[in-house]
């Protein structure tokens, strides 16, 4: 027997070779599709952290603007306390001196009331004086 190959065996021997590397291609086919697949949902795994940072990202943005929006209003509201105050320290104040000058204004009536009294006093003990003095009274 001859060494030699007929065409039917070389034509199944390359067959047999086409078919090992269609199916290494085949295999290196699905390992690309799996990896592919691997990726594809490594992203969309990606996509949905991102869409959930950017709720969260939105949620911080309008937590921040209310906290602003409260702060602004705190501090309108010192402000007007402490304008109120401020009303209420320049009344206290009006309200000292108008004190001091009602005491004073009393204090004043009480003096001109003390002068005439004695006055008074003194005109009655004058008259006292002058005054004769009456039959049958004995002083």
């Amino acid at each position: 027997m001859s060494h030699d190959k007929t065409p039917t065996e070389v034509n199944r021997v390359k067959a047999e070779e086409g078919r090992e590397e269609a199916e290494d291609l085949r295999e290196e086919a699905d390992d690309e599709r799996e990896s592919a697949e691997v990726h594809r949902a490594s992203a969309e795994s990606a996509r949905k952290a991102a869409e959930r940072f950017r709720v969260l990202a939105e949620e911080a943005r309008a937590l921040s603007e209310k906290c602003r929006k409260e702060l602004e209003l705190l501090r309108e509201e010192r402000e007007a306390l402490r304008h109120a105050g401020e009303e209420a320290r320049k009344a206290a104040e009006d309200a000292r001196h108008a004190t001091i000058a009602s005491v004073a204004a009393t204090a004043d009536a009480l003096k001109t009331n003390l002068a005439q009294m004695q006055f008074l006093e003194e005109a009655r003990k004058t008259m006292k004086q002058i005054k004769p003095a009456r039959p049958g009274n004995v002083q």
